[in-house]
């Protein structure tokens, strides 16, 4: 797919879909031949090539219009000028603006995480003080309107946000952060109105009482604050910066953004360096050293501004519902001495988990596509689908703790039983005094009282066998039908959930041979549970070892999880990348595809290729601009300019029309670079943010200007990255992808032909498009 990248947010998208090259979901279809100047047409070596490209087939809500970023240094003059006129000072100036950025993002995120977690806890501790008041005087009808109408109400609300405002709000973000790291930009994923809708609509989410978690949305919080500060504000809002100018570059914006997942991270789980890992091992898809110290910096400033609140918590003013739902799980008080029957139990749990998760993001998958035919049919349908869902968990949450049985309250408890007024593990319910309801100490608290009443260590006959069977189905069930609707949610909540209940009830069930405590056992089953949906192992052992603050667990978690991953990967990948796929992303594995090692570059080049002279007359730029939505030029110079047809380098879609818009034309076709660097600057260039670029509407060319020439020279980059035709596909998708391009030009092997063949970009290597051109090819060998 030569050239085609789909257009930049500042680039002509609905100008584009008029014309019928993308329908309108950012899908590019029907590539039609465009009579331009300088075309060239070039069959591919194996299959006769049909006119039009390979559709990605696509699946799943909210697909945006897709966009690659240009990681690549554009290396032309204006470029090289710059770099030779900075001062030292400068330099400086950047490389401190680059660590006052990253100690932006960490206190930003800081905030809005206490924030989240102080808002939550307060408007869901009312709500379940309301009800647990409302029994305490026997009146059940009552309690259960005032739980499902808090519940909807708030539900409700998070899906008009979403629904009205930032659809690209809904659901987790990872996926989405993760496909940018790749080189992906999806329409608005990231934009001001994202994050505002992402803060807000995670709030009320959870606090309706939703199987769903805020830890994803803070990631993609903490991305959201990287990018409105790394793109200098937002000037929609009237929120801009000009002293950010030096971080116009998508380079320097994906180090941010890579900052920002990691302390959103560190802010949801109070896990700094468990955020760094997440990022490297999960999130990004390119790393250096130099970013690593900035994102250990940036969560860093996080857990200090984490920890200077939580000091503040321990007064008791933090919230209606147990100490701000910042509290570490501490399990260290258990002892972890282990046998070797424990080691069985630990690689029982990680096998069970493996199964468990795999089948989790099997269902997850359907209920996705099930629900994209719900979505789109319009936000009121999207609302429709929130509420109806929320009244099922409403009715699960009140109805399911009537078949647990009245438990008499322990003796010597340090805290009261039944609990009064705020969290606890030992609630009322209907039972009457000296009694409590372990299945309602589950239901009726907060998702993070739930998992902390699960770690509880000490407790072995705190939760019947049959409550924790009612709580794993109820909670297992309920995580996979609420993720899809149009709410922003994240997964690792309901998965530790569901993990910890399974683990704790393992636990119960070897209580007479082990000597592991059931906390212990619900920590191992969280992280088994966790190992099989995530796919990670690095990052998820470290985030649960600073959740829990207990070091000595290290090799038994090291061990599960490691278990569960390999069980779980026989069946279906990660949660994240069948995200990633069913909204359609294109997204880069670090690994070639089998097949591609049976291709050469060339295969998959297919045409037109739209090529423009050194200096080139401005009428055929600008009716290249309009016919095609390609973002790459390639630029050829010919005698008299040089002995032979030559790769000059190739100019960007978006610096073209700055060009053109600048006017430096001239009525000769000769060399006028002198005056376009004397009078553009490096700056004019940048990326703009969203929607600021100069798009084709912008332009006024007068007819007489139609025929007047433009140096291109200026404007091109010198040194883009080529590969031979005769390249292995496998081979040249490891370099696009560790490299970060956006084009890679594909030049022929012998001399004597035009000195480019084609250009390929991140949608060539999608296996859509290579398998749709040769059908014939096993995509596993």
């Amino acid at each position: 797919m030569d050239q085609r990248d789909t257009v930049n947010h500042g680039d002509d998208v609905n100008d584009i879909e008029s014309e019928g090259l993308l329908d309108g979901k950012g899908i590019e279809r029907n590539w039609s031949e465009i009579s331009v100047k300088n075309m060239t047409n070039r069959e591919p070596l194996l299959t006769k090539r049909r006119n039009t490209t390979s559709q990605i087939a696509i699946v799943g809500a909210n697909i945006c219009p897709i966009e690659s970023l240009d990681y690549e240094i554009i290396e032309n003059e204006l470029f090289k000028q710059d770099w030779r006129s900075r001062k030292k000072i400068q330099i400086y100036q950047y490389i401190v603006l680059k660590w006052a950025l990253a100690l932006l993002i960490g206190l930003g995120t800081g905030l809005v995480g206490f924030f989240n977690n102080i808002s939550v806890e307060n408007i869901a501790g009312f709500k379940l003080l309301l009800t647990t008041d409302l029994m305490s005087r026997h009146k059940y009808y009552k309690a259960f309107a005032a739980l499902a109408g808090c519940n909807i109400v708030l539900a409700a609300s998070a899906a008009i946000l979403c629904a009205y405002i930032a659809p690209a709000a809904a659901g987790s973000g990872i996926p989405e952060v993760k496909a940018y790291l790749n080189g992906v930009d999806a329409h608005s994923i990231l934009a001001p109105s994202t994050l505002f809708v992402k803060i807000f609509g995670s709030i009320l989410g959870v606090s309706a009482g939703f199987v769903v978690g805020k830890e994803g949305p803070m990631v993609h919080t903490g991305a959201c604050i990287a990018s409105l500060l790394g793109q200098g504000g937002s000037r929609k809002y009237h929120l801009t910066w000009k002293w950010l100018k030096y971080f116009k570059n998508d380079r320097d914006r994906r180090d941010l953004i890579t900052c920002g997942a990691a302390a959103g991270v560190a802010a949801a789980f109070r896990a700094p360096v468990g955020g760094v890992l997440f990022a490297l091992e999960e999130a990004a898809s390119w790393w250096r050293s130099a970013l690593l110290w900035r994102t250990f910096f940036t969560t860093a400033v996080v857990a200090m501004v984490l920890r200077a609140f939580i000091q503040y918590c321990w007064t008791g003013n933090c919230g209606l519902f147990g100490q701000g739902g910042l509290i570490m799980y501490d399990v260290s008080s258990a002892k972890e001495t282990y046998s070797g029957f424990d080691l069985l139990a630990v690689i029982l749990l990680g096998i069970i988990g493996g199964i468990f998760g795999s089948l989790y993001n099997y269902l997850v998958d359907k209920v996705i596509r099930t629900y994209s035919i719900i979505n789109e049919k319009g936000a009121p349908f999207k609302i429709l689908l929130v509420v109806t869902i929320s009244l099922l968990t409403s009715c699960c949450s009140y109805g399911l703790p009537w078949l647990a049985k009245c438990t008499p309250c322990p003796t010597n408890l340090e805290v009261s039983c039944p609990t009064v007024g705020g969290s606890g593990n030992y609630k009322s319910f209907q039972c009457p005094s000296g009694y409590y309801n372990d299945l309602a100490s589950l239901f009726l608290n907060t998702n993070d009282d739930a998992i902390r009443n699960l770690f509880s260590t000490s407790t072995e006959k705190e939760f019947h066998i049959s409550s924790l069977f009612i709580f794993l189905a109820s909670v297992y069930c309920l995580g996979i039908i609420t993720y899809g609707i149009a709410i922003p949610s994240g997964l690792f909540i309901p998965v530790i959930l569901a993990g910890a209940c399974y683990g704790r009830l393992v636990g119960r069930l070897f209580e007479s041979f082990s000597k592991l405590d059931t906390g212990l056992f619900a920590l191992l089953g969280a992280a088994s549970f966790l190992g099989g949906t995530m796919r990670m192992t690095v990052s998820l052992c470290v985030i649960l070892l600073e959740l829990t603050n207990d070091l000595l667990l290290l090799p038994l978690v090291m061990l599960v999880l490691l278990i569960s991953k390999t069980v779980a990967d026989n069946f279906n990948k990660g949660v994240y990348d069948q995200i990633v796929k069913l909204k359609g992303l294109p997204y880069m594995e670090a690994h070639a595809e089998p097949y591609m090692r049976h291709l050469v570059a060339s295969d998959v080049v297919s045409g037109p290729l739209v090529t423009f002279s050194g200096i080139e007359k401005v009428g055929n730029i600008l009716h290249a601009l309009r016919t095609t939505a390609h973002n790459g030029f390639p630029v050829i110079d010919e005698p008299p300019f040089s002995d032979a047809p030559e790769l000059c380098g190739l100019v960007l879609r978006s610096h073209l029309l700055v060009l053109l818009k600048g006017k430096n034309f001239s009525r000769d076709r000769v060399l006028s670079g002198v005056e376009i660097l004397q009078r553009f600057s490096a700056f004019d260039f940048a990326k703009a943010g969203l929607g600021k670029g100069v798009k084709l509407e912008d332009l006024d060319i007068q007819e007489e200007e139609m025929e007047m020439y433009i140096d291109l020279h200026p404007i091109t980059n010198s040194s883009p990255y080529t590969v031979v035709e005769t390249m292995s596909l496998a081979k040249a998708a490891i370099l696009f992808r560790q490299i970060g391009l956006r084009h890679m030009c594909v030049v022929p092997k012998s001399q004597g032909r035009p000195p480019i063949v084609g250009i390929l970009t991140r949608h060539d290597f999608m296996p859509e498009h290579v398998l749709g051109l040769y059908p014939h090819m096993n995509p596993h060998k």
